[in-house]
């Protein structure tokens, strides 16, 4: 105990000298560069390609809007927010705003609801799968042009296919190129023909990695075809939803090769009829006016409109997806009243289980006395 506190004693009155610092060598530092840098230049080519494709012509875009910037002249004077003013003083403008909402709606709703069941349907143990499958993607291979002329052909207002099986079942023809209505049907079957297949293909994918052990559970529980789509392949693919949704509504907002070649003048017709928001940029920068300070100031408020309607979907979409039986809300009264109850209840029983080791404890010293 003595020769303890001697060497306690002097190993006090002599404190160890502190250590020099350790250096540290090129190859540490260029190690913690390697963890530190090399993740951000892996994945810096597809910013530097996004900087250039997209962020650099959207501000370049934005920058010409505001500029007096003939197809001919060029640049001319700063002229601020009036670009957009002479635009949204244009009676035709808010014509194919309107033409634009209509089409999209007349395509991306029904689009989405067959591609969806389409998918359904295919995920199914059928003959020949693969045959169907692919099947579906035949209309998205197929030419705009292509498309544009066949479906000419069927909505020709003398003599089309479907005006001559209406005058079959005695119905009146349909003015499929004066009409407003029936023009915006027209081609948002076209519109429906290219691009469903192409979306179907995307819900097969993401419902053919659902895990099939939940459809073995939900037909032992009793569930139908019915209710395992709506209460397990929905809730599985919800971000595939998301997107597809998000993709189809920027699809139709932007659309312009069916409306283009729907007639032979590709004006949007004689009354402006069918012409879209893209249709009238078009018209705007290369047309009768050949601005391009308007046509970017198009440009720059059709975008706003797809990021409004994008943000809308997204929240729709999300809220539909996540929708089902939710859990009875407990209130925060009742949570505290059951914690202090199990607190409590846990404190009784390390207390009984201390109590038990003080008996075991006096029960052996007095065996070792006795």
């Amino acid at each position: 105990m003595a020769a303890l506190t001697t060497t306690e004693s002097e190993t006090g009155s002599a404190p160890p000298a502190a250590r020099p610092p350790r250096k540290v060598g090129f190859s540490q530092k260029l190690s913690r560069w390697d963890v530190k840098v090399s993740p951000y230049l892996y994945i810096s080519p597809f910013f530097i390609l996004f900087g250039l494709t997209g962020l650099f012509p959207l501000a370049y875009t934005a920058v010409v809007s505001v500029y007096d910037w003939n197809l001919l002249g060029g640049q001319g004077d700063f002229v601020g927010l009036q670009n957009y003013v002479d635009v949204l003083n244009q009676p035709t403008f808010w014509k194919s705003l309107v033409n634009t909402f209509s089409i999209f709606l007349l395509s991306a709703v029904p689009q989405v609801i067959i591609a969806i069941t389409l998918a359904a349907l295919l995920d199914q143990n059928l003959r020949n799968a693969t045959f169907w499958r692919m099947g579906v993607l035949v209309p998205y291979v197929v030419a705009p042009i292509a498309v544009s002329l066949i479906f000419g052909r069927l909505f020709a207002d003398q003599f089309g296919l479907i005006n001559g099986f209406l005058g079959v079942l005695g119905l009146d023809p349909v003015g499929w190129h004066s009409d407003r209505f029936a023009s915006h049907i027209a081609i948002a079957s076209m519109v429906n023909y290219r691009w469903t297949g192409y979306n179907t293909l995307i819900f097969l994918a993401a419902m053919q990695a659902v895990p099939r052990d939940l459809y073995e559970a939900a037909t032992i529980d009793g569930a139908g075809r019915v209710r395992q789509f709506f209460s397990v392949t929905v809730p599985q693919i919800r971000a595939t939803i998301i997107f597809v949704v998000i993709t189809a509504s920027i699809g139709g907002l932007q659309i312009f090769d069916e409306v283009k070649l729907y007639d032979v003048y590709g004006q949007g017709g004689s009354d402006r009829q069918w012409m879209t928001t893209v249709l009238f940029l078009y018209e705007t920068a290369w047309g009768n006016q050949r601005d391009l300070g308007r046509a970017a100031a198009v440009a720059w408020m059709l975008f706003l409109i797809i990021l409004v309607i994008g943000f809308i979907n997204f929240k729709f979409s999300t809220r539909i997806a996540s929708s089902g039986p939710k859990a009875p809300k407990v209130s925060r009264a009742v949570t505290r009243r059951l914690l202090a109850e199990a607190r409590s209840a846990g404190a009784e029983s390390a207390a009984r289980r201390g109590d038990q080791q003080s008996t075991t404890t006096t029960d052996t010293t007095d065996r070792s006395d006795s």
